[in-house]
């Protein structure tokens, strides 16, 4: 059984026949392992005399390496495979979001009370009091997701309508997470006047703006230019919640190795939009020394203007005591490059700069890569919490409180919660809306 070569890396569903004796189900988890394949769910879909049959979800690396997995089940005497079909595509097809009316229309009385004439009354409300607006309509749980494509996951610019699966994936985490409606917004151009402009006029419709997959250094004039301009929170998503769950891991991690997180030198590899972001909010919190190194000149004197040093690749991993890498170059970082007790991020996804257990076997007192540093932790409270308060900005003492609210909900031994942990975004929202008060982030911006 074949697919298609080409196909992006997902989870595949095949479907299987087995013999019902002994050994046999444990025999091909076994072959799918040794071939270098991952199980994930199960479900018994069917049941004769004699077999069972499953449908196994199957993680390869890619169409070539599952075709070498099934090859190996094929060779198994008592399994039979029926069939393989892309789950990730039957998710995907027709879109992951829809519009959802929260009231019921039962008869022709509701709609004279939620349209006309009914409706009328409320715009009175509005129009006589602006601060209705929130109250009476759906804004204040509703976040525009922004995005002109040109820095899709690690894809690179691949246009807006290749991303909108990644914005309809943030609306899902949003309203799942959150009870926030995500409403994906595509600004088919490069330019960043164009996106501040389409931005702000659209922006009433909104409570608050998660910019999302905009290139770097564009998108930090994005950011700095829209948060000026409007009265409501304004967030660079792969800076500032990158930077968020970085620093909740960092918490912890200093916590299990000793180490003083304020004291050390962090090192900082690739400098575009996640790494200047985590530059920005370690400077917030605190820390003193913040090296880093990219290839674009530009990248290195923008940390130098935040108050770090740049410094080449080399440098970095001689002085840092941890070092953070967002490069997307998978195997930039050698194991010999590593040093004793050294803490290592390597962040870039599906490939990491360097495997965590090469960085461990290397001496590295701690290695994680970006499966577990996902910035999904952060979204859904950060702006649950800011919406919650009225917030006119997210500030940095806001995205520290929810980092260290992440933190505080990790498992012993772990650096970060599970994403699914029960009441994980609902503390992290309550953290967030209280520092929003205790700052005057609710406060309206002077204009």
């Amino acid at each position: 059984m074949l697919i298609e070569k080409g196909t992006d890396k997902a989870v595949y569903t095949v479907r299987v026949s087995l013999d019902d004796n002994p050994g046999v189900l444990g025999q091909l988890f076994l072959t799918i392992g040794e071939a270098g394949g991952s199980i994930g769910d199960i479900t018994r879909v069917g049941v004769s005399l004699t077999q069972t049959t499953r449908d196994i979800d199957v993680l390869a690396d890619n169409a070539n390496h599952l075709n070498r997995i099934l090859a190996e089940v094929g060779k198994l005497p008592e399994t039979r495979i029926h069939g393989v079909f892309n789950h990730v595509e039957e998710m995907h097809r027709q879109g992951k979001i829809a519009i959802q009316p929260k009231q019921k229309i039962r008869g022709i009385s509701d709609i004279r009370k939620v349209y006309t004439p009914g409706v009328a009354y409320i715009c009175k409300l509005i129009h006589g009091d602006p601060t209705n607006y929130p109250k009476y309509t759906y804004v204040r749980d509703t976040v525009a997701i922004v995005t002109n494509g040109t820095a899709i996951l690690g894809l690179g610019d691949i246009g807006v309508k290749a991303g909108m699966p990644v914005m309809e994936g943030k609306s899902l985490l949003f309203s799942t997470f959150s009870g926030i409606n995500g409403i994906p917004i595509l600004c088919d151009t490069k330019e960043p006047d164009e996106i501040v402009w389409t931005v702000s006029h659209i922006a009433e419709s909104f409570g608050a703006i998660q910019l999302e997959d905009i290139a770097a250094p564009e998108c930090f004039e994005v950011e700095d230019r829209l948060a000026a301009k409007l009265d409501i929170p304004v967030l660079h998503d792969d800076q500032h919640g990158t930077a968020v769950v970085v620093l909740a891991s960092l918490l912890n991690v200093c916590k299990y190795t000793g180490l003083q997180m304020k004291a050390a030198a962090i090192g900082i590899i690739g400098l575009g939009a996640a790494g200047l972001g985590i530059a920005k909010l370690l400077k917030a919190y605190g820390i003193q020394t913040i090296i880093g190194t990219d290839l674009k000149d530009h990248a290195k004197q923008r940390l130098e203007k935040l108050g770090g040093r740049p410094v080449d690749l080399a440098g970095v991993m001689a002085e840092a005591e941890i070092v953070i890498a967002t490069t997307g170059a998978p195997g930039l970082i050698k194991p010999a490059m590593v040093r004793p007790r050294q803490v290592i991020l390597a962040l870039s996804n599906p490939n990491p700069e360097i495997k965590p257990e090469e960085a461990l076997a290397a001496g590295a007192a701690f290695a994680a890569d970006g499966r577990s540093v996902n910035n999904a932790l952060a979204f859904p409270g950060l702006f649950r919490g800011a919406l919650d308060a009225g917030a006119k900005c997210i500030n940095n003492a806001m995205k520290i409180a929810a980092a260290e609210a992440i933190a505080a909900e990790a498992e012993q031994g772990d650096v970060v919660p599970m994403l699914l942990k029960e009441g994980l975004h609902r503390k992290v929202a309550e953290r967030v809306e209280r520092m929003a008060f205790e700052t005057g982030a609710n406060i309206r911006k002077s204009t």
